[in-house]
């Protein structure tokens, strides 16, 4: 059975320099992250073994010793932020650059009186990250049909951002949409090159191989996008945290396997994995 491996798959960039800084950031105060660090069980509870608490709302500040809090790689609003700062709470910077280079180019279009559309889930941490950095109207948008929702106005300027593990794929059938309306709308490249890059490499591999496994969170967006540009491609595609969650039998009778990763996936789990197919010959 031949294995073929994305180059791609396992921990972005973003997801790196976060983890690297909470644990640059262990020492004598207590340390906190906002929402878990990153969409891996493991990775968090083997944090939470070294003193790292998540928090899920700042209201929990109120009862907790103060320490640093990290602010991790999806960012927040601008308000959290403010909020954080005004606690008497250290703060550690994680978010990512490219998701803080969103929040500066909608801050800045906001504050000349530009509105703002995001394309992305409208639930994603980013995403609710990103809008609280805007001043004037915000529409949030994750499909070509959801253009018609917005009230364009020949007076107003649209400014086009994107979640950073959006869709490339969809996000251009939406950029072709927007371009073809006669109102002014200015369009920003702000999906993450390597999200790009890792979604372009799973699609190629899933069109030439019998079985598809993309390992990573059920909670990781640009995990299930992943899964779902792999799909379309390769019907027996799976969705897989961990080797326990797949039957090995079903490999049985194929001759090549395709395996990648989201963002947030270690690289002990992708080990086990290729191990475990391996050994299924």
């Amino acid at each position: 059975m031949e294995i073929i491996m994305a180059k791609s798959a396992g921990f972005c960039f973003g997801v790196d320099r976060a983890l690297k800084k909470v644990y640059d950031g262990l020492g004598n105060e207590p340390i906190y992250t906002y929402g878990p660090i990153i969409h891996n069980n493991q990775v968090v509870e083997e944090l939470t073994s070294k003193g790292v608490k998540v928090i899920h709302d700042l209201d929990e500040l109120g009862q907790l010793p103060h320490g640093k809090v990290v602010i991790r790689s999806h960012g927040i609003s601008k308000a959290e932020q403010d909020l954080i700062s005004d606690s008497g709470f250290g703060m550690i910077e994680a978010t990512c650059p490219y998701v803080k280079t969103i929040h500066n180019c909608v801050e800045k279009a906001s504050l000349e009186g530009h509105h703002i559309i995001i394309v992305g889930n409208k639930n994603h941490p980013e995403v609710m990250g990103i809008k609280g950095w805007c001043q004037q109207p915000v529409y949030i948008i994750e499909n070509v049909s959801q253009i018609e929702e917005i009230p364009f106005d020949m007076d107003i300027v649209y400014e086009v951002v994107a979640q950073t593990t959006f869709n490339i794929g969809l996000y251009q059938e939406i950029l072709i949409r927007l371009q073809k309306l006669k109102f002014h709308v200015i369009i920003n490249e702000t999906i993450c090159k390597a999200t790009s890059e890792r979604q372009k490499e799973a699609l190629e591999i899933a069109k030439n191989v019998d079985v598809m496994l993309v390992i990573g969170s059920k909670h990781s967006s640009n995990t299930i996008k992943l899964y779902e540009i792999c799909k379309e491609q390769c019907d027996l595609t799976y969705h897989i945290e961990s080797i326990e969650e797949f039957e090995l039998r079903v490999l049985k009778g194929h001759s090549l396997v395709g395996i990648t990763a989201g963002a947030s996936t270690p690289k002990k789990l992708i080990k086990e994995v290729i191990s475990n197919v391996r050994n299924a010959e």
